[in-house]
């Protein structure tokens, strides 16, 4: 997610730090609630992935999509977000040419894997639910952990080369960390981490909710009620369909925060005088980070269990990853 733009500017000007505009205490505050979203960030997302890895009936195909996800927010709470809140209260860039090359390597690959996880969990539940068969023999954790791990792999090359060799990243001037991307790679850039898998994103839900209604359709007209056999596979239907709205909710709001800065970007492109109003919208897209975990609370039953049993320090017990969860 390229934060500043890919505006060309004009040299590099006599620029220093503004002077703040703010009364001290509305910068210390504005501060404490920068650092209360990240630390809540951080400690949401820790606990989904120590909740995932630690307790083994967790360990599916879909989990470790979500542990992906979650280790990608992790890292916009721990480096992204106090980097990029503290550049917006001091309205210059405080923390130097190295760290700025490194935040913008970090922003651009935890975005990318973010898009790239929540288009992989589209897949997993359309091909739970259109291919079940296929999906039970195939798709094994082992088979998703290799496509995250290539996922990683993938981006952190993709980003290095639009960053260092086919970008022309700098820092312009001591208060400012910006990135200029030529036409031609700004547009691969568009097409590779939003356009594409959002539109896969947004046809693979579509589907599966149409296969969702259908199987909602079918059990209904099936009269057996007695068969022990019919009421598994209706338990194992209705687990699948929670199992894609629950996650149709997470891609939603990804989406909800998604868009608006993709929108701006475009928009800001042109006119350079909303510049401003994209740093809103790019508040709202890092805000995604936080609000997966606290979905996952709401919606999942096997996190709120997770969590009991971590914050009841049972995870210490002897055989806790075996615990029953679900």
């Amino acid at each position: 997610m390229n934060l500043t733009a890919v505006n060309q500017t004009d040299g590099c000007q006599e620029y220093s730090c503004p002077e703040r505009s703010v009364s001290f205490s509305v910068y210390v505050i504005l501060y404490v609630a920068a650092a209360a979203v990240a630390l809540l960030t951080v400690c949401g997302n820790l606990l989904v992935i120590i909740s995932v890895s630690h307790f083994k009936q967790l360990h599916t195909p879909a989990n470790i999509l979500i542990l992906s996800l979650a280790a990608s927010d992790l890292l916009v709470g721990v480096f992204v977000m106090p980097l990029y809140l503290s550049w917006l209260i001091e309205s210059c860039w405080i923390s130097g040419q190295e760290m700025c090359s490194v935040f913008k390597l970090v922003n651009f690959q935890a975005t990318s894997v973010s898009v790239h996880t929540v288009a992989l969990i589209a897949v997993d539940r359309f091909l739970a639910l259109h291919s079940p068969f296929f999906y039970s023999e195939k798709i094994s954790p082992i088979v998703i952990c290799i496509a995250t791990l290539f996922n990683w792999l993938f981006s952190l090359l993709y980003n290095f080369t639009i960053l260092f060799i086919n970008g022309n990243f700098t820092v312009m001037c001591p208060a400012e960390c910006v990135s200029t991307i030529d036409g031609v790679s700004s547009l691969i850039d568009l097409l590779i981490v939003f356009l594409m898998p959002c539109t896969l994103i947004i046809i693979l839900y579509t589907r599966v909710f149409v296969i969702a209604r259908k199987h909602v359709t079918a059990i209904r007209a099936l009269q057996v009620h007695n068969s022990k056999e019919s009421s598994k596979n209706r338990v194992s239907d209705k687990s699948e369909r929670k199992a894609a709205i629950l996650l149709g909710i997470l891609v939603f709001v990804f989406l909800l925060c998604l868009l608006p800065y993709y929108i701006c970007s475009l928009v800001v492109s042109y006119n350079a005088e909303l510049f401003y109003v994209r740093d809103v919208t790019v508040i709202f897209f890092l805000l995604n980070s936080t609000i997966n975990p606290i979905i996952y609370a709401i919606f999942y039953p096997w996190f709120q269990k997770s969590l009991k049993l971590i914050f009841s320090n049972k995870v210490f017990n002897k055989d806790s990853s075996l615990m029953n969860v679900l």
